[in-house]
């Protein structure tokens, strides 16, 4: 599909499909979305993400509650509604085509979305490239070889698929896009905190298999750290997209403003994905704890061949802060770590604090939606010349 002119020289963007599975991709979908709609007022907007993509603008066909599944094994039992959905998304690519298709993150679906739409010619730009330094590492030649564009926000991340002949380009982390207005204060306040109190922050997770897991193994370092550490508040992290039953395991205060919360907090336990990058922007001591599957995990052992599993020390480059994966994640062994770092005249603590600022020099610059729709601007522009991979 060659997309028409309008005045000024700018392409004619008419549709685009947006696709994000997950919480982080619709929050970084939305944003792009935005974008979109400010240089192109009238575009169609259609895809797969929650409340912030539908806020603007998009049309959504399923949502995350639905989509958030992760893991080989968990997969499997929503085998049927993914072939349903992909399905659709197949049916529209042929029946009513975008100008353009931009996969966000997800790849088990968006890489067959993506193959999809490049045997029939539609443009895509794949946003948030899949982790290819980490395991299936064949994934960075079939992408590279199927996407007109990659936009990568690790900076170690483009080498890897240009080495396939991509097209790739970091834009910088989008995070660091995201309007931070944290009230430590008022949030204590309305817990019943006192100030001088030392807080503890978990941050379990943000679909629901990942907080049935980490459920036992946060709850029982807490109570360890409660035992250690005089007068200790613990305060559990909340995401909108689930039920409030979903947090009844966890016997300590919730809140939906992760931002406060992180600054509120004197340290943190977070499971390893891109909530340790926001607590590495925030500067909040923490360490990092997941557990999956038993099977999944089996196989990720076999394939995975990475020195850190999270995103704030592969950033780093270097073990900023302490991880503990599967069986590893004891209670004492994680209260053990997580101690010093409630002393906030510790050496740990400052330590971890010079190295959690490492990591936000390494994400690059505020700016990372506004360049992914630079390059939506050059592909339209590529199809208008008739110009290919």
């Amino acid at each position: 599909m060659v997309p028409q002119q309008v005045a000024g020289g700018t392409p004619r963007l008419r549709k685009v499909m947006i696709l994000a599975g997950e919480a982080s991709g619709d929050a970084h979908g939305a944003r792009v979305a935005r974008e979109i709609r400010r240089r192109w007022p009238g575009v169609e907007m259609v895809g797969l993400g929650g409340g912030g993509m539908a806020g603007a603008g998009v049309r959504l066909l399923a949502n995350l509650d639905e989509l958030a599944v992760m893991g080989f094994v968990e997969v499997l039992g929503r085998l049927p509604f993914f072939l349903r959905i992909e399905r659709r998304l197949v049916g529209l690519l042929w029946e009513e085509p975008p100008d353009l298709v931009i996969p966000i993150d997800y790849p088990g679906l968006n890489l067959r979305i993506t193959a999809r739409a490049a045997r029939l010619g539609i443009p895509v730009l794949y946003y948030i490239g899949p982790q290819v330094w980490a395991w299936k590492a064949g994934r960075a030649e079939r992408l590279s070889r199927l996407a007109n564009r990659i936009a990568v926000i690790l900076p170690f991340e483009a080498p890897l698929y240009r080495a396939h002949g991509g097209r790739a380009r970091f834009v910088g982390h989008p995070l660091l896009d995201e309007e931070v207005r944290a009230h430590p204060e008022s949030l204590a306040r309305s817990l019943g905190i006192e100030p001088e109190r030392p807080v503890l922050a978990l941050f379990p997770g943000s679909r629901e298999q990942e907080l049935r897991r980490h459920a036992g193994p946060f709850t029982a370092t807490a109570h360890e750290l409660q035992r250690r550490v005089p007068g200790l508040e613990v305060v559990v992290s909340r995401v909108p997209s689930l039920a409030g039953s979903a947090y009844q395991p966890f016997p300590f205060p919730t809140t939906e403003d992760a931002h406060s919360l992180r600054a509120l907090a004197t340290a943190g336990l977070v499971k390893s994905g891109t909530s340790t990058l926001e607590a590495a922007l925030a500067e909040m001591p923490f360490a990092v704890a997941y557990i999956t599957h038993p099977v999944t995990f089996l196989l990720a052992r076999r394939l995975v061949r990475i020195p850190h599993v999270t995103l704030a020390n592969l950033v780093a480059g270097d073990r900023v802060v302490p991880e503990f994966v599967q069986g590893d994640m004891s209670p004492p062994a994680v209260a053990d770590a997580l101690e010093p770092l409630l002393d906030r005249s510790s050496a740990e603590r400052e330590t971890m604090v010079a190295g959690l600022r490492t990591i936000r020099d390494a994400l690059g610059s505020p700016g990372a939606s506004a360049r992914v729709v630079d390059l939506v601007e050059e592909m339209l522009r590529e199809a208008e010349d008739g110009v290919g991979n």
